[in-house]
Order: structure tokens, then C-alpha cells, then sequence
């Protein structure tokens, strides 16, 4: 029996659909991603998995038990990271999260002894007595995933944890992410960046508008391209344009300044590319062909980019 299963589940705002009958799951010690574009309803699903929204409909099942009828229990095992910044700026990181850990029920020697724990977690522990106001970027991202650690939870849920911050943070937060996880605590990452959630979830669920257009491990989601490749190429002129004759070719998005094209393997793609360049008045600038992707993946399902 997995350890969270969700099923069906929907959240509608009006006439929107923000969350359309979405499943997953995920097992005892598993960290599973959630992917997919801004607007495609992974923070509204997230909300609801936390019990801070209820669903319009179906069901969310933790340990055998729905929470939408009894959440006491998983409230008390659930560690959740918000993507807006949950602390308070005119406190020092330790008074943070001392004010977290009594809100979790913990005090006294418990608390200073999980502080202390979670500090060297997430590298902190020289600045704890700073405001939180002086913290960079990354530093408030990483405390903010400490107070959600504060009272030991089985599983944690992460919203977006590096929007915003350096490079040299967002390592140590997918380090710390990865740690987590080797340790036995199964794990709920949202993000809209490919490469993160490559690099630490075992499954992943793939969301557009609402609903899960697609999920399994990195081979697993691969083989549904089947023999699809992507052809990466940089090419001057008008965007809109180019994007319009490129999609009669096949799926097209624009990503880093290059155009990337989803195509069976055929060798007359390049003809094609050099015909629509023709009747452009434009020119390829670089022509690369690159293993399946998740992006290529995201594209072939849904039509266009994952950062549209």
C-alpha cells in the first residue's frame, strides 16, 4: 500500500478548472516530482495535498486514512514548503524557528536539540542569531525549508524551493533535497525546471491545466516518445513566423534562444528546415540533434514549451 495515494482529485474556481481529476501516488522512502508549466494547477494540487484547500472532489488517502474526513495524523507527519517565503523578517533565524517548533508542539530540550539538528541540514548554523532580513535569497529559502523539518515529518512537500535564488543555493538545497530522501523521508517536489526534478525524484507526474498528461520514471516517460528526437536549431528573423512554419513540421518551442522541434527520426527534417528557411528569407544559424528529453516529452504531449 503506497504511503499517500490521491485520487481523482479537483479544485474548480468558477469556471476554471485549476485541478481536473488528477491520481498519484507515492511510496513509503520515494520522492516523486511534479512537473509541470506556471498556470498548470501543481501549487493548487500541492494546496489541497496539505489541507490548506478542500477539494471540490475525490480523494486524498495517507496511511490508509482520507484526510479530507481526518487529517490529524498527517498533519503531524507532514512537513510542508510553501513557494512564498513563511517567515518572519524582523526575527533572527533561530527565533523563527523556535516560533515554528512551538507551533508544531515541540519545546525545551526537544527543540534545541532538532534545531541544532536541522542548522547543520541545512547549513546554517553560523547566522541563526542574524535577522532573517539580512539573509540572501537562498539563505531564507534554505531556513524556510528548515522549519518545516523542525518536528521530524515523513513526508515533505516542496513548492518550488529555488525560485529566485544563486546557483551555489539552489545546489545545496538539491543536495539537502537528496539527503533527505537517502534518510527514508519520502519527498513531494514541485517545479517547473526539467533539470531539478532529473535530478532527484525517482517518478515523476507531468501537469498541464490541471490534469497529469503523463507520469513514470525518466525511462519510462522517454519510451513514450517512442522514436521522437529533438532537433535543436538557431535560426534569425521574425519568432512568431518562424514558429508558425516550424509547427507545420512538428511540435516547436522556444527555449534559451534556440527552437526545439520534436520529430520522428527522419533525415528529411533538415530539407524541410531548410525550405522553411527559404520561405522565411532566413537562415539556420546551428543544427543539433540531442537525445529525448523530458522537454521534448512535454512538447510532443502537449504541443508546446514546459516555460510557455
Amino acid at each position: 500500500m503506497s504511503l499517500l495515494e490521491i485520487r481523482g482529485l479537483k479544485k474548480y474556481f468558477g469556471q476554471v478548472k485549476a485541478v481536473d481529476g488528477i491520481s498519484l501516488h507515492v511510496d513509503e522512502g520515494e520522492c516523486i516530482g511534479l512537473l509541470g508549466p506556471n498556470g498548470a494547477g501543481k501549487s493548487t494540487a500541492v494546496s489541497m495535498i496539505a489541507t490548506l484547500l478542500k477539494p471540490d472532489a475525490g480523494q486524498i488517502v495517507y496511511r490508509g486514512i482520507d484526510i479530507t474526513r481526518d487529517s490529524r495524523a498527517f498533519k503531524a507527519e507532514l512537513g510542508y514548503v510553501p513557494q512564498d517565503i513563511a517567515l518572519y523578517a524582523d526575527l533572527s533565524g533561530m527565533d523563527n524557528m523556535k516560533f515554528w517548533g512551538r507551533a508544531c508542539g515541540i519545546g525545551g530540550a526537544e527543540l534545541k536539540k532538532s534545531i541544532d539538528r536541522i542548522a547543520d541540514i541545512i547549513g546554517l548554523k553560523d547566522r541563526l542569531k542574524d535577522h532573517v532580513k539580512t539573509y540572501s535569497g537562498g539563505m531564507k529559502r534554505r531556513l524556510n525549508i528548515g522549519v518545516a523539518l523542525l518536528h521530524n515529518p515523513k513526508l515533505i512537500i516542496l513548492d518550488e524551493p529555488t525560485v529566485g535564488i544563486d546557483p551555489q543555493s539552489r545546489n545545496h538545497i538539491l543536495e539537502t533535497v537528496r539527503d533527505l530522501n537517502a534518510q527514508g523521508i519520502s519527498i513531494i517536489y514541485i517545479s517547473h525546471y526539467m533539470e531539478e526534478v532529473m535530478a532527484v525524484c525517482r517518478r515523476i507526474y507531468i501537469m498541464d491545466y490541471g490534469r497529469v498528461v503523463a507520469d513514470g520514471t525518466y525511462d519510462e516517460l522517454i519510451s513514450i516518445n517512442g522514436s521522437k528526437q529533438s532537433i535543436v536549431f538557431g535560426m534569425t528573423g521574425d519568432e512568431r513566423k518562424i514558429m508558425e512554419e516550424v509547427q507545420k513540421i512538428g511540435p516547436c518551442a522556444k527555449q534559451n534562444g534556440e527552437y526545439i522541434l520534436t520529430v520522428a527520426c527522419d533525415a528529411q527534417v533538415l530539407t524541410l528546415l531548410n525550405h522553411a528557411t527559404q520561405k522565411l528569407g532566413s537562415e539556420i544559424q546551428s543544427y543539433r540533434v540531442e537525445k529525448p528529453s523530458l522537454e521534448s516529452i512535454f512538447l510532443n504531449l502537449t504541443g508546446h514549451g514546459l516555460r510557455d
